[in-house]
């Protein structure tokens, strides 16, 4: 019986949960739009130039921070190598089908947390979305990153504790456990889960802060090399 329960919450299960996340977060933010209006800030400009994120915005942060190339090309591949790699868990084996197994479970996983904490963020104007630091010092902009973390800024541009994220990133490992194989659904797998989830938030911020600089110096030189 309960062999069944976790085949039937299974991947398609996952992707409907993240979908009902999502347009419910999308709802509730759409209410404060006049009707018919175009979905332009709902907040004027603040004075450190922060216009608060839109409900287009806020799909559009879903959307690449699920399906984008950090997270299709690098940071899932990554993970299901490392889990293929070491055997775990050890219900999927180590082939590319296990492989394969192993990338769909974290690419549902992410959808399911981005989800979560999009929509519950909408609740209290908490945005989601990560800030370079443009033209400050090496060291600050590496403050920014781990910083950038665990805050994230409000409705008008300052920035608090990233409440939806501490919901989202624990309560998705959590109850992830009830359709994952045996051997990663106990509670300090999710536990493990839950750290490797801030963890890699904050590679992904460190991506965001330096790889436009990274592409930027990589492609003006090349072009510059052209006779």
């Amino acid at each position: 019986m309960f062999r069944h329960r976790r085949t039937f919450w299974g991947a398609p299960a996952r992707l409907l949960l993240a979908a009902t996340f999502l347009l419910l977060g999308s709802s509730l933010v759409g209410q404060t739009m006049t009707p018919g209006a175009d979905p332009a800030p709902t907040v004027p400009q603040t004075k450190n130039g922060y216009v608060a994120i839109t409900p287009k915005q806020r799909l559009t942060w879903f959307v690449q921070s699920t399906a984008g190339v950090e997270s299709l090309l690098f940071a899932g591949p990554f993970s299901a190598g490392w889990g293929t790699a070491f055997h775990h868990p050890k219900e999927y084996n180590t082939s590319w089908e296990g492989f394969g197994q192993r990338y769909g479970m974290r690419l549902t996983g992410v959808s399911t947390g981005n989800a979560m904490e999009a929509s519950l963020g909408a609740l209290w104007g908490e945005d989601p979305r990560y800030f370079r630091a443009l033209g400050q010092p090496f060291g600050s902009r590496i403050g920014n990153i781990i910083k950038m973390t665990f805050l994230a800024r409000n409705s008008d541009g300052g920035t608090r504790p990233a409440y939806a994220r501490f919901i989202a990133i624990p309560g998705n490992n959590y109850l992830s456990n009830t359709w994952r194989a045996n051997h990663e659904a106990t509670a300090g797998d999710a536990s493990v889960r839950v750290a490797i989830g801030f963890l890699g938030r904050m590679g992904g911020n460190a991506f965001s802060e330096f790889w436009p600089d990274v592409k930027e110096h990589l492609f003006h030189k090349k072009s510059s090399s052209k006779p």
